[in-house]
């Protein structure tokens, strides 16, 4: 059994920064590519970032890029979302996924394992 942990969420004004982690439970952390997601009310869930099992590889939605910056550390089993120059519409529960594949994917359903959610508000 996976299970996830996210922490590191907040109230934070415009332009501040936030960084959110997630603490992996189990073995096979290194061979699991990982995800950040996120969700507004009244809105889908929506993809952030994701990386590949060895950290080599990532994507940023086009809404966070050159703001947020995704990474993992396998050593402590930790996925990391470091989250500058935030603004109001970043506001949403931000959500850690695993994939138990190396490669990683950008849709909810590729994910098997998530985390319960930690909120993240912006205010202007």
């Amino acid at each position: 059994q996976v299970q996830l942990v996210e922490s590191g969420g907040g109230l934070v004004q415009a332009g501040g920064s936030l960084r959110l982690s997630c603490a992996v439970s189990g073995r096979t952390f290194s061979s699991y590519a990982m995800g950040w997601f996120r969700q507004a009310p009244g809105k889908e869930r929506e993809f952030v970032a994701a990386i590949n099992w060895s950290g080599g590889n990532t994507l940023n939605a086009d809404s966070v890029k050159g703001r947020f910056t995704i990474s993992r550390d396998n050593a402590k089993n930790t996925v990391y979302l470091q989250m500058n120059s935030l603004k109001p519409e970043d506001t949403a529960v931000y959500y850690c996924a695993a994939r138990p594949s190396r490669g990683y994917g950008l849709i909810v359903n590729k994910y098997d394992y998530w985390g319960q959610g930690t909120q993240v508000t912006v205010s202007s």
